[in-house]
């Protein structure tokens, strides 16, 4: 499973995350990732709001119910044996 550093904005803080599950969405990549490599734990969803400029991508968090809860579907529908809940 694929790992990826996220820099906590405004700070010098970063998180390791494990990529469960990745889709692009009208030319936005979104990525579900998770704490821990296995077991029950949280997921998020990352939005990747980088520039054609940019030469790493650059991610955000997705807090909006609306996206969130369309989000969790489609990655539901990716990943059978997964339940999400928003």
């Amino acid at each position: 499973m694929e790992k990826v550093k996220f820099q906590v904005p405004d700070t010098e803080e970063t998180a390791d995350f494990f990529v469960v599950e990745q889709t692009r969405i009208n030319g936005v990549d979104y990525l579900l990732v998770t704490e821990e490599e296995d077991g029950d734990c949280d997921a998020y969803i990352l939005k990747d709001i980088s520039g054609q400029q940019e030469t790493e991508a650059i991610y955000e968090m997705v807090e909006t119910e609306e996206e969130l809860e369309a989000l969790s579907k489609v990655f539901a529908s990716l990943l059978e044996d997964v339940d999400i809940y928003s």
